[in-house]
């Protein structure tokens, strides 16, 4: 495992904004891996929220549903940073993010089991 290393999480109103940060500087993805942003609210399974994988020079983004639209991940190569943009937040949103990354590419990128390489997470919460 190599460590991921998360910021950016805090509290804000229904409708605000933050932006996560992972530094994935420990990880090196090869020629296929995805890197992500997943959550885990009490009492909850940790679920996907946003992936981006990389097979050769093709990138593919990936969102759950719950997030399309108002969440966007990217990645910044050279500064070995992968982000999290989350506008028009809700309570339901309110949960501790993880950063992830795992060499290759599941048959479901979204799914928190097939990644091996965590980050220790950052709190997000989101009052009404």
């Amino acid at each position: 495992q190599v460590p991921l290393v998360e910021s950016g999480g805090g509290s804000v109103q229904t409708g605000g904004s933050l932006k996560l940060s992972c530094q994935v500087s420990g990880f090196s993805c090869g020629i296929r891996c995805c890197m992500g942003w997943f959550r885990q609210a009490p009492g909850n399974e940790r679920e996907g929220v946003s992936v981006i994988c990389s097979m050769g020079q093709v990138q593919r983004l990936y969102y759950a549903d719950s997030v399309e639209g108002r969440f966007t991940i990217s990645e910044d190569v050279g500064e070995r940073m992968l982000y999290l943009q989350m506008n028009n937040l809700s309570p339901e949103d309110t949960a501790m993010y993880y950063c992830a990354a795992r060499l290759g590419v599941a048959l479901d990128p979204l799914h928190a089991g097939d990644y091996s390489n965590w980050g220790q997470g950052t709190q997000v919460t989101v009052s009404s």
